[in-house]
């Protein structure tokens, strides 16, 4: 089960990897590059932070058919008809949702801290659509905008984490951290919901007194 959750959670980071070289007005190449980038970005940094060597995708077959297929499917999709303007965020929900619980997991395996297991997931998690947006010249990618993304990334790993510690099944609190990750995407997306900007502080403007210049 867990392996069809990573693979849901690839191919949606592909979907949205040809889906943003479709509102940059890309060729199919394009679409290709953007759809692998999307998918092992996030995993890759994981796997050359932990030393894990081969990489996991340079293996795996089906990943890697399953990222081809699904951009090629999206690709063709698009040639016909037009996607609603959300699109993109909301599958870019589902990748971020899966694959930052499978980064939690493999940091977990790895036997590291609790602090680098929530650095790790969210890593994982969000690589991928930064380098995704940087290849598409959005400039600051999704994660550097005020949207809550790496926040929703972050409370999963926190939620996975714990529900770890507490012997949780590996399942529930895999359905469960996933599914905070995507409901607060989705939150954020359909509310409009934003973490607050960095803004400088305004001067108060200083009082003149009574008959001064």
């Amino acid at each position: 089960m867990l392996h069809v959750l990573y693979l849901i959670g690839v191919a949606s980071f592909a979907a949205s990897g040809v889906l943003a070289a479709h509102r940059a007005n890309m060729d199919p190449f394009g679409g290709l590059v953007l759809a692998f980038a999307a998918s092992i970005s996030g995993g890759t940094l994981r796997d050359v932070i932990l030393d894990r060597h081969p990489l996991y995708w340079t293996h795996d077959w089906v990943l890697l058919t399953v990222i081809s297929c699904t951009a090629v499917a999206t690709m063709l999709y698009l040639r016909r008809w037009e996607l609603p303007q959300r699109s993109l965020m909301t599958v870019d929900a589902l990748g971020l949702a899966v694959v930052t619980v499978i980064g939690a997991q493999a940091a977990i395996s790895a036997g590291v801290t609790p602090f680098a297991v929530i650095l790790l997931a969210v890593l994982t998690g969000v690589t991928g659509e930064v380098v995704r947006d940087v290849l598409c010249g959005e400039l600051p990618p999704l994660l550097l905008r005020e949207d809550v993304y790496a926040t929703a990334a972050f409370a999963g790993a926190v939620t996975y984490l714990i529900l770890d510690r507490l012997g949780v099944g590996a399942t529930t609190a895999t359905v469960v951290a996933a599914g905070l990750v995507f409901v607060l995407r989705m939150a954020a997306i359909h509310r409009d919901l934003h973490l607050p900007g960095l803004q400088e502080p305004r001067l108060r403007p200083v009082s003149r007194k009574a008959g001064s210049k």
